[in-house]
């Protein structure tokens, strides 16, 4: 008895143990300061729930300094298909990215922004969990509620990208579940029935 005990312990420490080291979270962290010499064309940033330190091109840097200067709580981290984001980036029809590319968590207008950016410092897109559902565009609003009458909206997910604005939205009624990519216009881009 004591010695399945301890196999049924064991396995359970290795399943534990096979998890990602880090996850995508609103939660606040601290960062190390990132610094630049002049002689170096990288910046380092160490994100300590992960601790694990990310070398972002200078160029990276700059575009999103750039497109984000209010930003705080900034987090680097390379893309991994494991980590926990707030969209799903194959509803949304964004490029496929890999180890390679960025995924940068920060805190802007009292929201928490996700930004994908490529290798070669290419932003890709962003998006923020829309937490008050009152916010959405009068015309998302009435598409969804006019195709999916009697669902409820259990999560919506503001996206940016180069060329559109769009919201990820999640509804349940029943057991029945569908997520709908649709346009700021009230266009319904994709659905996904789950």
């Amino acid at each position: 008895m004591k010695l399945r005990n301890f196999y049924i312990v064991a396995i359970i420490v290795a399943i534990a143990s096979c998890k990602p080291s880090y996850k995508a979270t609103d939660k606040s962290r601290s960062t190390t300061d990132t610094t630049i010499s002049t002689t170096d064309t990288t910046i380092s940033t160490t994100d300590t729930m992960a601790s694990k330190t990310v070398s972002v091109p200078a160029g990276t840097q700059t575009a999103f300094t750039t497109q984000y200067p209010t930003a705080t709580n900034v987090i680097w981290s390379n893309y991994d298909t494991m980590t926990v984001v707030p969209i799903d980036l194959e509803l949304a029809g964004w490029t496929d990215m890999d180890a390679d590319d960025y995924l940068v968590r920060f805190d802007m207008d009292n929201e928490n922004y996700y930004a994908w950016y490529d290798s070669d410092g290419t932003w890709i897109g962003s998006a923020y969990v829309l937490k008050d559902h009152t916010q959405l565009p009068a015309a998302v609003n009435t598409a969804v509620t006019n195709k999916y009458a009697g669902y409820s909206i259990t999560d919506i997910d503001r996206e940016f990208q180069k060329d559109r604005v769009a919201y990820e939205i999640e509804m349940k009624k029943d057991d029945s579940r569908v997520k709908l990519l649709v346009d700021a216009n009230g266009n319904i881009i994709k659905e996904k029935m789950k």
